[in-house]
């Protein structure tokens, strides 16, 4: 079983839906997946409730119950579990990095949201996280998508899918529905499903030369993090 966080202190940056999507796509592509949300906004939880018996399975946790949860799971069926965290520096987000086997920082091509995320890519540092920035809504064409691309991929592991801001996502949700149920053909699913096949890839582990890459990568990001 691994563990995926969705974190960052910056609230919007779309970390639930994006959850909620690569949790459908994972569970499309063969894999169980468990969601458990510490988010008190209840995004997740609400997006379950209306999908009836239809997985992923759902459970509203606090950052306390963290680590018995995840014993549990251990012993059960899952492939993964994805732990969707408060968009805010809080108890509850250290402690799904500290459960995780891979951070997944979304982050929008946006000035804010590119200091914003610092204190959590600090807290990935300091307890030696496997890590990758998500671009994630961004707009379909833009210099702000390509200035943000270089910035985060200077700082570490950057995603090679960038989630594009469509219509798809906001009507899917409000079906409790992911991207690949709601438009199968759809350009919004093909990027969910394609990022999907990149971070199933990557918390797998990465060796030789991308090891390598990775630890450069890392080493800049740090000095970055040091400097601000």
């Amino acid at each position: 079983m691994k563990a995926i966080a969705f974190v960052t202190q910056k609230g919007g940056s779309g970390k639930s839906t994006l959850c909620i999507n690569l949790a459908v796509a994972a569970e499309e592509a063969g894999a169980s997946v468990c969601i458990l949300e510490m988010d008190r906004q209840a995004t997740i939880s609400d997006w379950a409730e209306s999908r009836g018996d239809k997985g992923p399975e759902v459970a509203q946790i606090e950052a306390a119950q963290i680590d018995d949860v995840m014993n549990q799971l251990r012993n059960a069926s899952y492939d993964y579990v994805f732990i969707d965290t408060p968009g805010v520096d809080s108890a509850g987000a250290l402690a799904a990095l500290r459960a995780a086997d891979l951070a997944l920082i979304p982050c929008r091509p946006t000035p804010a949201d590119l200091r914003a995320f610092k204190p959590t890519l600090a807290a990935v540092y300091r307890l030696d996280k496997s890590f990758a920035f998500i671009l994630n809504q961004a707009p379909p064409r833009s210099y702000r998508v390509r200035d943000a691309s270089d910035g985060l991929a200077a700082l570490g592991m950057l995603a090679d899918v960038a989630v594009i801001s469509r219509n798809d996502h906001q009507d899917a949700l409000g079906m409790g529905q992911g991207v690949t149920e709601f438009n199968p053909s759809g350009q919004a699913a093909d990027e969910i499903r394609r990022l999907w096949a990149w971070v199933d890839r990557r918390v797998k582990g990465a060796s030789g030369k991308n090891a390598d890459f990775i630890a450069n990568r890392a080493t800049q990001g740090k000095k970055y993090v040091k400097a601000a």
